[in-house]
């Protein structure tokens, strides 16, 4: 029985390492480098689920086809991510045509590539709730309140078995 706890344990203190990793990385905003953005919309089902988080990166070239996320990322700003539609050159500048997978229609907004921030690579599937949930100030002392409670509590239990012994010990010489 303690071994399934330890290793439940040990499983919990691992996924929330791994939300404190995506947390901070998708908090460093590195230009040039992958970033970890959530879906916030439904305009890319089924490619990209509501909740998901994308990994993205910079390219050198798009293509017709791919998934890029565009605009400015910040506090009050949100970035689109779609996909090329079309590709035109004007003044020998790339620039994108975008239209979400669920829209009807294409993007009304052109997309200039100095306006691209990155090629979607990859998603994963309702992480993004969670990562969103851990950006909140609750979900952010929960993720480091929980795990500090759990480690400081096996570490009690620890101490509590060796003062059990060495109660157990002096009670043993002294007879």
């Amino acid at each position: 029985m303690n071994k399934i706890i330890e290793t439940g344990f040990g499983v919990l203190i691992t996924l929330f390492a791994l939300l404190d990793i995506l947390l901070i990385v998708s908090l460093i905003p590195v230009n040039g480098h992958i970033r970890v953005l959530t879906v916030l919309s439904g305009s890319m089902e089924p490619a990209l689920h509501v909740g998901s988080i994308v990994i993205i990166a910079p390219q050198t070239n798009y293509k017709v086809g791919d998934v890029i996320t565009f605009g400015e990322i910040g506090n009050a700003k949100t970035p689109t991510t779609h996909r090329i539609k079309d590709v035109k050159i004007v003044d020998g500048n790339a620039v994108y045509l975008t239209q979400g997978d669920a829209n009807e229609s294409a993007d009304s907004h052109e997309v200039a590539q100095s306006e691209v921030v990155g090629k979607v690579l990859f998603s994963i599937p309702f992480i993004g709730y969670a990562l969103n949930f851990v950006k909140q100030p609750l979900g952010f002392g929960l993720v480091i309140i929980i795990p500090a409670v759990l480690i400081i509590w096996e570490e009690m239990k620890k101490i509590n078995r060796e003062l059990a012994k060495n109660r157990k010990k002096s009670n043993n010489s002294l007879k």
